[in-house]
């Protein structure tokens, strides 16, 4: 990685073709500083790259009519909602930047500091105006001096470039904080993205009043449009390819850790999409029984188990969440069927008990009834009923945890929802939700046979509510124990 002009703090221009102070350089470069003949040279020279004529991105009718609606719902209030800053990750290297999900969802754009503005128009209606950093600047060097200047990281869209993409009026975000910090009336933003914009407000927001925004803008997204449907489609078509890569590598697994796993579903994921949409969980034997098993270092042994548990995030960063069990040899034992088959018979009731005007909750009992009376019937509860093991809550020793999720832009979408529109609400169509039962015997757990010792199993899908019933979208992977098994065995040849 080159190193010689990144410096220790970027800085800021006040405009986008105004010359500045000159760019700091870092400490312990191996240039000290730019002559007056370079600085010159690399003024000029330069061709005219702007694009025109530039198609709207294909999510812009959809992401107006979500402004339009929480315009809706705030009338009278600036709404500020931040894209949020890069993270560092260690001296000067930066994570990956990854847009909030609120400024994405409400813009389409996904570039760090970006910031989507509602200004009140009266007591109804909003101008909408998207702050973005321009085009690095030319004049003073930040092109090629600057850590983030396009000769280090890339090129930016220029502001009128972003505004035919996105279909919203672009302005310079380095004219936002001052703008804000004047600003009157009542004001409302998504906190925890861009501290400069919060310092900004802090005389303006209130927490109470921020929250209802965060709130409301989690709900928005219960029932998916039909870009935010195709969106998911796709990431669970990309998905599906992912385990059939995993597969077909299973013998190079074997020969090195579950991060070769790991590292095969990733590959996939940048092929085809923007990245994976959560920690992958490529848990090997007893490492199934680790609910969020992200080390991913693990041997990969014949004989056992690999609990997969990943999803593909498409470039507009839908995720998909999808996990299956499989045999590492191909071949379930007589045991690890048994298991596996109560928890497919547990997932088939869930899936049958999602269907618009269902409670939310209804699939999740349905699974853990399933899985409950397994557990009975297998001699684990002693002499309880199922009914008194339902009451007691006792099943979940190794069931554990809830039967499914919300879905979309966030692999736990929606998760600041209220309880009564959430996990109390009624399910109708274009909700997208996770169905994934799992039973997990611990490796150290005595009040089970020894055989059931270190086996973990789950099977998950991402499903749609239609208006008839329901869809499953990730159905391209096998989900009963023989056609696993067939399925593997054609991958491997």
């Amino acid at each position: 990685m080159s190193e010689e002009l990144i410096p220790e703090t970027p800085e800021q221009e006040t405009e986008e073709n105004e010359a500045a102070e000159p760019i700091k350089q870092r400490k312990n470069g191996l240039y000290p500083g730019v002559s007056d003949e370079l600085a010159e040279n690399m003024k000029s020279g330069w061709a005219d790259t702007e694009l025109h004529d530039l198609a709207p991105i294909p999510q812009a009718e959809h992401t107006a009519a979500r402004r339009a609606a929480l315009s809706a719902r705030f009338p009278g209030e600036r709404l500020v909602i931040p894209a949020g800053n890069l993270k560092t990750r260690s001296n000067d290297t930066e994570y990956a930047f990854r847009a909030s999900t609120e400024y994405a969802y409400l813009t389409g754009d996904q570039t760090q500091d970006g910031v989507l503005v509602l200004e009140p128009t009266g007591e109804q209606g909003h101008q909408a105006t998207i702050y973005l950093l321009p085009r690095s600047n030319r004049e003073n060097g930040e092109f090629w001096l600057d850590g983030q200047g396009e000769l280090w990281v890339g090129r930016r869209h220029s502001l009128t470039e972003a505004e035919q993409l996105l279909g919203i009026p672009a302005k310079d975000v380095r004219e936002l904080a001052a703008a804000l910090t004047g600003a009157t009336g009542p004001v409302r933003t998504v906190r925890g993205h861009d501290a400069s914009i919060e310092a900004a407000l802090t005389d303006k927001v209130t927490a109470e009043r921020d929250e209802e925004l965060r709130v409301y803008l989690s709900e928005a997204r219960l029932v998916k449009d039909a870009f935010e449907i195709s969106e998911l489609e796709k990431a669970c078509d990309a998905t599906a390819r992912g385990f059939e890569d995993v597969v077909k590598s299973l013998d190079k697994a074997e020969a090195t850790s579950e991060r070769f796993i790991e590292g095969t579903f990733f590959l996939r994921a940048r092929i085809e999409g923007n990245d994976i949409g959560y920690g992958s969980i490529c848990a090997a034997g007893p490492h199934a029984t680790t609910l969020h098993w992200v080390r991913n270092d693990g041997a990969v042994r014949p004989g056992e188990l690999l609990l997969l548990d990943a999803g593909v995030e498409t470039n507009d960063l839908y995720t998909a969440d999808v996990t299956r069990t499989l045999p590492i040899n191909g071949t379930f034992s007589p045991l690890q069927r048994k298991i596996y088959d109560a928890v497919y018979e547990a997932q088939e009731a869930g899936i049958a008990a999602v269907k618009p005007g269902a409670a939310f909750r209804d699939f999740h009992d349905a699974s853990q009834r399933v899985l409950a009376e397994k557990l009975v019937e297998w001699g684990l509860l002693g002499d309880l009923t199922v009914e008194k093991v339902l009451e007691l809550g006792l099943q979940r020793r190794w069931t554990l945890h809830g039967t499914g999720h919300m879905l979309g832009m966030d692999v736990h979408d929606c998760a600041v929802a209220r309880t009564e529109a959430y996990v109390d609400g009624i399910l109708e169509p274009g909700v997208c939700l996770t169905v994934e039962p799992g039973l997990y015997f611990q490796a150290d757990d005595l009040t089970v046979p020894e055989e059931y010792r270190g086996i973990g199993v789950r099977i998950e899908d991402d499903i749609l509510v239609t208006e008839d019933g329901n869809r499953n979208l990730s159905d391209k992977l096998p989900r009963q124990a023989d056609e696993v098994e067939a399925w593997m065995a054609r991958l491997k040849g």
